[in-house]
């Protein structure tokens, strides 16, 4: 007897949906393993018809034509691909960028926000198409069923919402076995259990080995989108980034979009292994889990826009800013990109970011990030040690300013 036919889910909540009692389902499919098999199991457990939503974010490595094809050879009534690349980048992304974003100081928050732009797209798809249903391919135990739900349910409360995931609350084995037993094609197997959430920021990588910190992970297993830090070439790199008021508009001196510039920074360092992150995280259900993340174009975005906006800004305002970083990072982790907080922390970066213009030069080799030149009308005065530099810098003050500076350590230290 199978796990899915031995536990009874009970739904508690108002917004879930019941047989019976939603007329269609849309359903957000991306056409591995989990959404796969619902779309099928949906139509067979709740007896309605179901439109398939798959949004373009800048995939890379999907093919999005394929995965339409795949939903309506499967019984979708009709299977939407929606284009949302600019939408994501300059909409949610950019924000991502003047934050300095980086959850628990290593990963980039690729999925949490893509949870963000994929439902509030849902609720405008079922909104049009007169669904009052929407159902989602997460678990009962992860973040993302947390997000996508509370962001439906924030921006059109009257959507029921279903998770079949924690109805059939099925193992990974007998979800692949379930999709063998209808003939369903998978890119999981046995052999193969891994998932991913794939934009054009990065890929997130998790299950088995990747969640267990006392097990090595074979990446070379499923990190083939990238080239591993082992093979990376032996010749340095140089690339320089234009920021105008905190965003990259131009690659060596060439203006693109945002879009364009994201994907084009992948697809330009992905040989050198930049961005590769193991890391432990504190997740938002109080579980802590591993992952593996390859984000070379959203690494090195960051990494160039915290140098360039240190340079610009004076100390009280970077030390002010760090802060409001990680207090704006755990909003959008926890599902609160809605929330009015984060709008009044995106005032504050845009104020701050006024002034992120200029150039910003990376070296990259052998997996390493450098930064080795910057360049802004806004970056504020230096000191050096040729005197024709030292501007209106008073040498003569300094004796008086360590005498005071530092009184109430010397009185500290006498009262010993």
């Amino acid at each position: 007897m199978t796990i899915m036919e031995t536990t009874t889910y009970i739904k508690t909540s108002s917004y879930e949906g019941k047989k019976w009692h939603i007329k269609s389902v849309l359903l957000l499919y991306s056409g591995w393993l989990d959404t796969s098999m619902m779309l099928k199991w949906i139509q067979d457990h709740y007896e309605v018809d179901v439109i398939t939503l798959t949004l373009d974010i800048g995939q890379q490595k999907d093919d999005l034509d394929a995965v339409k094809q795949k939903a309506l050879t499967f019984g979708a009534k009709k299977a939407i691909v929606l284009d949302a690349k600019d939408d994501f980048a300059d909409h949610f992304l950019a924000k991502w960028i003047k934050a300095n974003a980086s959850y628990q100081w290593d990963y980039h928050l690729s999925t949490p926000i893509g949870r963000a732009i994929l439902a509030q797209k849902a609720v405008q798809v079922a909104q049009e198409e007169n669904i009052d249903c929407i159902a989602h391919g997460c678990t009962g135990k992860w973040n993302d069923q947390v997000r996508i739900e509370w962001y439906i349910l924030s921006i059109d409360p009257s959507k029921k919402i279903i998770a079949p995931v924690r109805e059939w609350a099925m193992d990974r084995n007998e979800q692949i076995a379930y999709a063998q037993k209808h003939n369903i094609p998978v890119p999981a197997s046995v052999d193969f259990p891994y998932s991913v959430d794939d934009n054009m920021r990065w890929m997130t990588w998790e299950w088995w080995e990747i969640e267990h910190p006392h097990m090595i992970a074979p990446v070379e297993k499923f990190l083939t989108t990238y080239t591993l830090p082992e093979n990376a070439p032996n010749q340095k790199e140089y690339v320089t980034i234009t920021f105008d008021k905190g965003i990259p508009t131009a690659i060596d001196g060439e203006k693109q979009k945002l879009s364009s510039i994201i994907l084009a920074l992948n697809t330009l360092w992905w040989k050198h292994g930049v961005g590769i992150t193991h890391m432990i995280e504190d997740r938002l259900v109080w579980l802590k889990n591993g992952g593996i993340y390859e984000q070379p174009g959203g690494h090195i975005i960051i990494q160039a826009h915290k140098s360039l906006e240190k340079y610009v800004s004076t100390r009280q305002l970077n030390e002010l800013k760090a802060m409001m970083d990680i207090k704006r990072w755990y909003l959008c982790y926890g599902a609160l990109w809605y929330d009015p907080a984060m709008d009044a922390i995106n005032a504050f970066n845009d104020f701050v970011n006024e002034k992120v213009s200029g150039d910003v030069t990376i070296e990259l080799f052998k997996w390493n990030l450098t930064i080795v030149q910057i360049d802004s009308p806004h970056g504020l005065d230096y000191t050096s040690f040729n005197m024709d530099e030292w501007y209106d810098f008073n040498v003569n003050c300094s004796a008086g300013f360590i005498e005071i500076h530092s009184l109430q350590m010397k009185l500290a230290h006498q009262k010993k």
